[in-house]
């Protein structure tokens, strides 16, 4: 690939890597950015032989949110240029939200504005312990009205409501405690294993297992719980437990054997 290419992807096996190869730019969007991490997560959920992503980036920073001159030229743009532009972005976000495959953020630096929503789409985040994190948007006089849905379910509205309105820089040691990263990494070193040990768990579950799960996750969350949820959580088990995986997951627990997608 050139070094105009905004994304590296990488196969490991069953694992996909994508990394944000605009280091120079600090990881920002711009439109090609956006298209080629939606076009990769497209790909990526029609794959049946991939079990899961790792997200990380090149240079310092992991991702600065939108490229200046993106900004600028944005700035020029009619209400219906800014609309669709703006879902092209929310449609990226949710194709990573939604991807089948558990997707994991490897955080090794600065997340801005958008970048904190690339963060908060993803399954599992890991951050190194001086990576700087920023809803920065009302600052410039924006919100952060795309990435919002990915925040609120990462770190919910009383937190969102400090970070969105205070715009303060906040540390990753807060991210986790807050929930938008599940764990610090004190060094490189320390970051890659817990991405090695999150695949390894990732590696030993039933693949339709978690996309079922991520299905269940996303669709049950706040829901009231009355007689429609119910029926719908036990309709989604009944499904589980007839299932190819289902089936072969309880007959290797009950002869004390490996399951077929885990043969290590």
């Amino acid at each position: 690939m050139t070094t105009s290419t905004p994304i590296l992807l990488a196969r490991d096996g069953a694992v996909a890597r994508v990394t944000l190869a605009r280091p120079q730019l600090r990881n920002a969007f711009d439109a090609a950015t956006i298209a080629a991490l939606h076009a990769a997560f497209v790909e990526f959920a029609a794959d049946a032989t991939l079990r899961a992503v790792v997200l990380d980036a090149q240079g310092p920073a992991f991702c600065a949110g939108a490229d200046l001159n993106y900004m600028r030229e944005m700035a020029t743009w009619d209400d219906a240029a800014n609309r669709d532009d703006s879902m092209r972005l929310a449609r990226m976000l949710r194709a990573i939200a939604e991807c089948p495959q558990p997707v994991i953020a490897r955080v090794h630096g600065d997340t801005f504005a958008g970048g904190v929503g690339l963060v908060a789409a993803c399954d599992f985040a890991v951050g190194l312990a001086g990576a700087r994190f920023c809803l920065s948007e009302v600052k410039l006089g924006l919100v952060p009205a795309t990435i919002m849905p990915h925040v609120l379910r990462a770190i919910g509205p009383r937190a969102a409501q400090r970070y969105t309105l205070g715009a303060e820089v906040f540390d990753a040691a807060t991210a986790a405690r807050i929930g938008l990263l599940h764990e610090v990494a004190a060094d490189v070193a320390a970051l890659d294993a817990q991405v090695q040990q999150w695949l390894a768990a990732l590696h030993a579950a039933s693949p339709q297992a978690l996309a079922a799960a991520k299905r269940l996750l996303a669709d049950t969350a706040h829901r009231h719980l009355g007689e429609a949820l119910l029926a719908d959580t036990a309709a989604r088990i009944a499904e589980a437990r007839a299932s190819r995986d289902g089936r072969e997951g309880i007959d290797a627990f009950l002869n004390r054997r490996k399951p077929s997608w885990n043969p290590n």
